[in-house]
C-alpha cells in the first residue's frame, strides 16, 4: 500500500500542491474530528434537528454537494463567512509540531503550496502549529475557489491559472482519491496520502472511493518520508 517514490517521477516538478486536512497533518491528530462537531452543531441549530438527524444530513449534503457548506448554501442560502468561522473556532493545540515535515518541504525545488476546501485562516492556524507555514508560497481556500469545493473542475482551473501552473510539471498531494481525479487529468503526477498503518475499514463507507483507484500514482502513510525521499535523491 505504501510505496517509495520512483524520484524520475519527480524530477520535473517545479510545482507542489498540497491539500491541508489530514493530508500535511495526520489522520490520527484528529483535528478534523472537531470541524465535523462543529458543522453538525451548526446544522442542528439552524434547523432545529437533533443531533443524531443533523449529522445525517451533514453528510448527505457532503456527498451530493462536495462540502457540507456548499449543499447548506445551495438549499438554504447561508452566509457562508458565518459558517467558515463557527466551524473553524477549534483548539489547535491537538496538532504536534512536525520538524522533519517541514525541512522536507522547505527543501522541494519549485514553488509549494496549500489547495483546501477549508478557509484561508484555518489552514494558516493548522499550518503554523505544525511549523510549516512559511514554506508554503500560497494557500488556495475554498473563497478564493468561489466557495466551489474541489472535486468540481472549476476550482483547479482557478487555482492553476491563478499562478500559471503546467499540470505536467506539478504533483498533488491529497487524502481522498476523488480529489486526486481532476489533477490527474491536468496531467499532474498525484499522491493519496493515507493514515499510519491503513486499514480499508478507517472511514465510513461514504469517504472511500473505489472508482477512483487509476487517477492515485502512488499512496504513502508517512508524507514526511516520502518527500525526504525525494529531496535527498535530487541532491
Amino acid at each position: 500500500m505504501v510505496q517509495v517514490p520512483d524520484i524520475s517521477r519527480f524530477a520535473h516538478v517545479t510545482d507542489w500542491v498540497f491539500d491541508l486536512d489530514n493530508t500535511l497533518y495526520p489522520h490520527h491528530t484528529n483535528l478534523f474530528s472537531q470541524v465535523d462537531a462543529r458543522m453538525t452543531a451548526y446544522v442542528s441549530e439552524l434547523l432545529a434537528l437533533s443531533r443524531e438527524k443533523a449529522r445525517e444530513l451533514q453528510k448527505t449534503l457532503y456527498r451530493e454537494y462536495g462540502t457540507t457548506l456548499n449543499g447548506l448554501m445551495n438549499l438554504y442560502g447561508i452566509d457562508p463567512d458565518d459558517f467558515l468561522m463557527k466551524v473553524h473556532d477549534i483548539d489547535y493545540s491537538w496538532l504536534k509540531p512536525d520538524p522533519v515535515l517541514g525541512a522536507a518541504i522547505h527543501q522541494l525545488p519549485g514553488r509549494r503550496f496549500i489547495f483546501t476546501n477549508g478557509d484561508r485562516t484555518h489552514a494558516e492556524r493548522a499550518a503554523r502549529q505544525l511549523g510549516i507555514l512559511d514554506h508554503f508560497d500560497d494557500i488556495f481556500d475554498i473563497v478564493a475557489a468561489d466557495l466551489t469545493p474541489k472535486p468540481a473542475p472549476a476550482p483547479y482551473e482557478k487555482f492553476t491559472s491563478l499562478h500559471s501552473i503546467i499540470g505536467t510539471n506539478a504533483v498533488m498531494f491529497e487524502d481522498l482519491a476523488r480529489n486526486l481525479a481532476v489533477p490527474k487529468k491536468m496531467g499532474m503526477t498525484t499522491v493519496l496520502v493515507v493514515p499510519n498503518n491503513f486499514e480499508p475499514v478507517f472511514s465510513e463507507i461514504w469517504e472511500s472511493d473505489p472508482d477512483e483507484e487509476d487517477d492515485v500514482d502512488y499512496v504513502t502513510d508517512d508524507l514526511a518520508g516520502f518527500l525526504t525521499r525525494i529531496v535527498t535523491a535530487s541532491r
